[in-house]
């Protein structure tokens, strides 16, 4: 009798993925299944496998009720407590799903809990408390085998991108050069505000984009800002960074607001007595002299004056410069090679020194025609003109907000899209805040723009809103809403979309004949259904 030996053991999930022993030997059971026996069989890395099994039997039910991005940070971990830890981490973001991260709040914080991702510091509207939660959750995760060390949330000067960077121009990690070509004001004088029609060149990378689609920026701080922190330094700006000068690499590489924790840690180690307990409770998020919020980087050198930190270790010590995004103004359609963006500039004082908003001052005033920068396409998460062209759309965008909605006309002007179309717009005074005014009146005129509805805060005593001209109709959005019309909203997430959220609900339950219940829970399928989507931040 001739006995058989057992065939080998097929080891392809190795022993340091995160599963039991029981989901492993199902899963070597499963892929030696897929191949054949006789070929070489590459077993799956950590990273590999826990992207098999992300998710699986951690006995989450998918539900987010923290996605919020008007909820406090409180809250959404309240709501998230005994989640998985992957959910957790979700919770901690800024819940905009804004791509600046270059993923949606889910899809990143599942990134970060399978170690594809080792950057912590990518949620640029979250900031600075994102950071410190997700350092505080990556502690649990540390906790299991890992390949890799846990990362800091401030050891951010290493910008190596920790996944594949993909296509040219369509992620921040393989940003493409694009030619600015020109600016135009597009406030009148006696106005409040300061905000640009800016338009760039797309035809050298050849890249394109869909209406609802956002851009991203990398732009440079602020020179005399930059020289300013080189004199609070004491050191010639020519001083070498690693091959390259100082003031290049505060210039081009690291962000100079808000100051991180890892600056304070800095100042904390090189200063003593009531100096160094004031940088370590900051290090801690503590606040103990009521101007944290207040403390970018040159703040930070100035309330430490007489601390000088060696430059390599001052550098190291801060954030990476992060791209802006910004709300796609144009189509693609209607000006192929070209886009266009609404952007507010944004100046203020603190104290005794004027603040400037990077990417905002630099495409105002800094940047020239001709000059080139770097540039990304980010897609939209779930903002974007219908399937149906002929599905009619309400539009709600004060503001800069009108930026998504002057692309859906022009694309559907383009594409002769026989869907009606209704703008809500709003700004402080009409005579010179009405952001393209002739062609949206032209686009009235014409029957593209159905409606245009108009509202403006300043205008009289009392302030007026665009959720107020929405109540004020509210009979006619609703017959909108009945007829399956779909509605955007584009701007600010704390109060705008909020309000405008409201008197939807209102405007339902009052013309929709339901009970306040019946309204939000119609609300809210408008949102399941993809039929109230916004873009806000």
């Amino acid at each position: 009798m001739t006995r058989q030996s057992p065939p080998p053991r097929i080891e392809i999930v190795p022993e340091t993925a995160p599963f039991t022993s029981e989901q492993r030997d199902w899963l070597n059971g499963f892929f030696a299944g897929l191949v054949a026996l006789d070929n070489p069989v590459t077993p799956l890395t950590a990273e590999q496998g826990a992207a098999v099994m992300q998710g699986v039997g951690d006995g989450d039910d998918g539900e987010a009720p923290w996605h919020d991005q008007t909820m406090p940070m409180a809250d959404r971990m309240k709501l998230a407590e005994g989640r998985p830890l992957r959910r957790r981490m979700m919770a901690a973001m800024a819940q905009q799903d804004c791509g600046q991260c270059g993923y949606n709040c889910s899809d990143y914080s599942d990134a970060i809990a399978s170690r594809s991702e080792a950057r912590l510091n990518l949620c640029v509207p979250g900031g600075k408390e994102t950071a410190r939660m997700l350092k505080t959750l990556y502690e649990e995760l540390d906790k299991t085998p890992a390949p890799a060390a846990a990362p800091s949330a401030g050891a951010a000067v290493d910008t190596a991108p920790a996944k594949p960077a993909g296509e040219p121009g369509r992620s921040r990690d393989n940003p493409v050069e694009a030619v600015f070509l020109s600016r135009q004001l597009l406030n009148k004088q006696a106005s409040e505000k300061e905000t640009w029609h800016i338009e760039f060149d797309l035809s050298g990378p050849g890249l394109d984009y869909v209406v609802g689609d956002s851009f991203g920026i990398f732009a440079r701080n602020d020179l005399g800002l930059v020289d300013q922190i080189i004199a609070m330094l004491g050191v010639s700006h020519t001083t070498d960074i690693n091959g390259k000068p100082l003031r290049d690499v505060l210039l081009e590489d690291v962000s100079l607001s808000p100051a991180p924790d890892k600056l304070f840690e800095l100042m904390s180690f090189v200063t003593g007595g009531a100096l160094r307990e004031k940088a370590t409770a900051l290090a801690r998020g503590e606040d103990p002299d009521g101007d944290a919020a207040n403390l970018d980087v040159m703040a930070t050198l100035q309330k430490f004056a007489s601390v000088r930190p060696h430059p390599e270790a001052f550098i190291e010590a801060l954030e990476p410069l992060q791209p802006r995004l910004y709300s796609i103004s144009s189509s693609h359609n209607a000006t192929p090679g070209r886009l266009s963006l609404t952007v507010d500039t944004v100046r203020y004082v603190i104290g005794k020194r004027k603040r400037l908003g990077v990417a905002s001052t630099f495409l105002a005033e800094r940047i020239k025609p001709g000059d080139r920068l770097k540039v990304y396409v980010q897609k939209a998460h779930g903002f974007g003109l219908p399937a149906d062209p002929a599905v009619p759309i309400i539009m709600i965008g004060p503001g800069t907000g009108i930026a998504p909605f002057r692309a859906f006309l022009h694309d559907r002007q383009a594409t002769e899209a026989p869907g009606r179309n209704w703008l809500f717009f709003g700004h402080q005074r009409s005579d010179c805040d009405f952001f393209y005014a002739d062609e949206l009146n032209a686009m009235k005129s014409s029957g593209l723009l159905t409606r245009l509805s108009l509202a403006w805060s300043r205008d009289t005593g009392e302030k007026f809103y665009v959720q107020d001209r929405m109540r004020q109709v509210g009979r006619e959005v609703w017959s909108w809403l009945a007829e399956g019309a779909h509605v955007y909203v584009c701007g600010d997430a704390k109060r705008m979309a909020k309000d405008v959220e409201r008197a939807l609900v209102d405007i339902t339950s009052e013309f929709g004949v339901r009970s306040p219940d019946e309204a939000v829970a119609f609300v809210a399928d408008l949102k399941k259904k993809g039929r109230y989507q916004q873009d806000v931040y």
